[in-house]
């Protein structure tokens, strides 16, 4: 008799606990209320790490740009040369 509950119970349970849902009230990746000011020092770090990579990808695209406008500056003084030449011609 004993052992029969015991066979159903064991049969039923893993049901039960497959359908069971856990809700916490943990972090959900949405702001904290309170902002900056409650931020932990994780939050704080993370944020830095991020600022720092978010400058370095700006710094790499301005150094680019930079680049293109000095070799758009090369170009446009090639052509003015040229025309410089076929006006003296």
């Amino acid at each position: 008799m004993l052992s029969s509950i015991a066979r159903v119970a064991l049969r039923r349970s893993p049901a039960r606990l497959a359908s069971f849902r856990c809700y916490s009230e943990g972090a959900t990746g949405a702001p904290r209320p309170g902002g900056e000011k409650s931020a932990d020092t994780f939050t704080k770090r993370e944020k830095a790490q991020e600022d720092l990579y978010v400058r370095q990808v700006e710094a790499q695209k301005l150094k680019a740009l930079r680049e293109a406008l000095k070799k758009q500056r090369e170009h446009l003084d090639d052509i003015e040369a040229h025309l410089d030449e076929l006006e003296k011609k």
